[in-house]
């Protein structure tokens, strides 16, 4: 299905003209007189751009300077509308382009200005992007003691574009409406985020014993119980080192760098050799059980799902056996929550790696619901977070995509 939408594209996009070859330099007007602002007060109406304030293509101001500066020693640095901006310096490559909405601004000796191309704006900005600045950034040295291109070397650069205009048009117009889906399916993903964060501080209760937010039907003040009287274990992982027993392929060893955000991630793997699993046979993790992080970014947690049945774990906090079947969910969102998250850094000790133990998390006080209202607040948090998960696989598959058309559509 991936590739087919992919046929598609090209068979409406690629048009049978032969494409040249352009040197930048001969094809628009390079502008690199930028310089540092002598004022550091930061106030001033004109925005001032930096390399760090490009990201995604997009330009977003932090910094300004008085209108003084901007028409004394900066007034050859000036922004255009339309223009490109070209980071020379320090990060390379980072391109954008200068909308009105940021006028008017300035900008450094780090980016060079691109004014006056003679390239469809849209088709410009994506092939600067693209594969072939980044193998030029690669193959030509750069000066100074950090990363910096000159004037002469992105004059040298040579663009391949089609001589047909309306297939610039077409190409650029495509990459733009991609980065426009993109852009908005990061906004709902931002928005659910939100709803999800807004949630977490209202649908739990704290010493009113009554949330600021519940279900229809519940009226009941909830019930402040410790941890130890909800699960019949809470203790340690494994502690101490564990690097001895590391092999290419095995057991599945779950550390803390694999909680984040409520949930298990494989972004960082650790595999055990049988003989280490099998001496932590009475520390197995099962269905259902919460884990949580016991040094550095102390008081993060996940819940143990079926693919986790029977993992090992390592420096975590393990909450085993829950009496309850929807326990583990609600403590998981309710860990989430800011005023959760202030009374386990209280807790936390340590001054250089901050660490809690089981002991005290053992003794830790939650204020729970009944069982029906535990699990209508588990059941709506999880839908709302499995929403979160396919809007972030949502953005990932699009920027595969984008990946592979401006590595595809550009010669």
């Amino acid at each position: 299905m991936f590739f087919s939408v992919l046929s598609i594209i090209f068979i409406k996009v690629r048009i049978n003209v032969k494409w040249e070859q352009r040197k930048l330099g001969e094809n628009t007007m390079l502008i690199t007189k930028g310089t540092t602002p002598y004022d550091k007060s930061n106030k001033g109406p004109i925005n001032f751009i930096k390399v760090e304030n490009i990201k995604n293509n997009t330009i977003s101001p932090s910094m300004h300077i008085t209108e003084i500066e901007n028409d004394s020693h900066l007034s050859r640095s000036k922004l255009k509308e339309n223009d490109i901006l070209f980071s020379i310096a320090g990060t390379l490559g980072r391109t954008a382009i200068v909308t009105s909405n940021i006028l008017p601004a300035n900008t450094n000796q780090a980016l060079a200005i691109i004014r006056g191309y003679n390239f469809n704006q849209q088709f410009l900005i994506n092939y600067l992007s693209g594969r072939a600045v980044k193998n030029f950034i690669r193959q030509n040295p750069t000066i100074g003691a950090q990363p910096n291109l000159s004037l002469k070397q992105i004059k040298s650069f040579t663009i391949t574009a089609p001589n047909n205009d309306y297939e610039q048009i077409k190409i650029g117009s495509l990459i733009k409406k991609l980065n426009n889906l993109v852009t908005l399916q990061q906004r709902k993903l931002e928005l659910l985020k939100e709803i999800k964060k807004g949630l977490l501080q209202k649908m739990f209760a704290d010493k009113s014993k009554f949330p600021i937010l519940r279900f229809e039907g519940f009226h009941n003040e909830w019930e402040q119980r410790k941890l130890k009287n909800v699960y019949q274990k809470i203790g340690n992982a494994f502690v101490g080192t564990a690097s001895p027993y590391y092999v290419d392929a095995g057991h599945f060893y779950l550390e803390s760098n694999n909680i984040k955000n409520g949930q298990i991630n494989r972004n960082h793997e650790v595999f055990i050799n049988n003989s280490f699993y099998q001496k932590q046979s009475n520390k197995l993790l099962h269905t259902g059980d919460l884990v949580m992080v016991q040094s550095g970014h102390v008081g993060d947690t996940a819940v143990i799902t079926q693919e986790y049945n029977n993992s090992a774990a390592h420096a975590l906090i393990m909450f085993r056996n829950p009496k309850d079947k929807f326990l583990s969910d609600y403590l998981n969102f309710y860990f989430q929550n800011t005023s959760a998250k202030n009374k386990i850094n209280v807790l936390a000790i340590g001054n250089t790696i901050r660490h809690v133990l089981a002991s005290d998390m053992s003794r830790f006080s939650v204020y729970f619901p009944n069982k029906d209202e535990q699990k209508y607040i588990s059941n709506l948090l999880l839908k709302l977070q499995y929403t979160i998960t396919l809007q972030q696989s949502k953005i990932s598959q699009l920027t595969i995509l984008k990946k592979y058309l401006l590595q595809k559509l550009f010669i």
